[in-house]
């Protein structure tokens, strides 16, 4: 046998060997990065979820038509929780062991977010979630990370607006879920360092229809303004009660509420009633100059375009865990978790719905004081509070 025949027959392993690895890249390259999601679609909570998962499918579907993200497609895994963290851990653990996800952007509830978070921790898996409370990024965990705001931010705002109205005195009035729990904990946290004496503290049951009866203490305590730490359909009722009772004063709801089903909820006794909230609610009347309109506006658009109803924060928190998710993996040019992970705590000016985005290994949010705008409702609609 010749030598250039010895050559051509060793080549041939070597040459299917390379064929073989090419085949593999190409699979890799084609094969969908999935996407998990556990989501409170359904029950108390739907609020929430159902404008969330409508995001995550929208954009999802968009991204694919774009061309995907590394030359793949994007696939969404996701599973309704209703409400029940019990049903969240068990998805969360579904979506690591057998659907195999490489991130997850999900959790609608403080509640749902921390049954998964241990999950996320042990399998080293990045996890964004858009629930609200402080503990969830306090003490910062390395896999999770999350894009609404705090709930203490949110007290700090409030407190913030009634100082500058010169309201020292404020009662409490919250709900037993977990928000509302940690929420209240965390205003009563910050509450002296914004000159407020809380002189009141007052809680209503998830299941409760009639709060008259905590506001009547309230109306005898002495209070100069009134906030109420919670979200679902609790501060509808409480802001309803809240006029059935004659009481006047300013009346503060959380970010929990940020949505027009808020004011269709509470009807006209939601006049005058303020909160923080993200500039998604108020895109039409932000100014050309702010750096969050374009992003806002064009998600507005979109998502009011295609479901024909009114656009919420909770869908927007669903963007910006989307598109950070997305931006990370760009930036590791891979699904690699660990990658992935490094990237999104190494996130810088990322504008999303939220407001602007600076991550580092001690902030798993990146947003401050400046990312919410104090709103107020006038003639049923809501207003920027100048």
């Amino acid at each position: 046998m010749g030598l250039s025949t010895l050559s051509r027959a060793a080549a041939r392993p070597v040459l299917a060997a390379l064929a073989l690895a090419g085949a593999a890249v190409s699979v890799q390259a084609q094969e969908a990065i999935r996407i998990g999601a556990f989501l409170s679609v359904t029950g108390p909570a739907a609020f929430l979820g159902d404008p969330e998962l409508k995001t995550l499918e929208m954009y999802v579907e968009r991204i694919n038509a774009e061309g995907g993200v590394l030359g793949r497609k994007l696939q969404l895994v996701s599973y309704d929780d209703a409400g029940d963290a019990e049903k969240a851990r068990t998805f969360a653990k579904r979506l690591i062991e057998q659907d195999k996800v490489d991130l997850i952007v999900g959790g609608s509830t403080t509640g749902s977010t921390m049954a998964a978070v241990p999950l996320a921790e042990q399998s080293g898996t990045p996890f964004i979630s858009l629930a609200g409370a402080v503990p969830i990024v306090e003490p910062t965990k390395k896999w999770v990370f999350k894009t609404p705001h705090t709930d203490r931010m949110a007290c700090e705002k409030i407190f913030a607006d009634t100082q500058a109205r010169k309201l020292t005195k404020v009662a409490l009035i919250s709900g037993s879920g977990g928000f509302d729990k940690s929420m209240r904990a965390e205003c009563v946290k910050v509450a002296s360092k914004y000159g407020v004496d809380l002189v009141a503290d007052e809680t209503y049951g998830a299941n409760d229809t009639d709060m008259t009866a905590q506001l009547t203490k309230i109306k005898a305590s002495g209070a100069q303004a009134v906030l109420n730490a919670g979200f679902g359909q609790g501060p509808a009722i409480v802001t309803r009660n809240y006029r059935q009772v004659g009481l006047t004063l300013p009346l503060y709801q959380s970010h929990g509420v940020a949505s027009r089903e808020f004011i269709k909820l509470a009807g006209p006794a939601a006049e005058g009633v303020r909160l923080p909230a993200a500039a998604l609610l108020v895109s039409d009347i932000l100014p050309a100059s702010d750096p969050q309109k374009p992003v806002v506006s064009n998600y507005r658009k979109s998502y009011e375009d295609k479901f024909k109803t009114d656009v919420s924060t909770f869908g927007g928190h669903a963007y910006d865990g989307l598109m950070l998710a997305v931006n990370a993996i760009k930036a590791a040019k891979s699904t690699d978790k660990a990658k992935v992970r490094d990237a999104l705590e190494a996130t810088k000016g990322y504008v999303g719905t939220g407001g602007v985005v600076n991550m580092g290994a001690n902030d798993h949010m990146g947003l401050d004081l400046t990312a919410f705008r104090m709103l107020e409702v006038k003639d049923g609609k809501w207003s920027l509070v100048k």
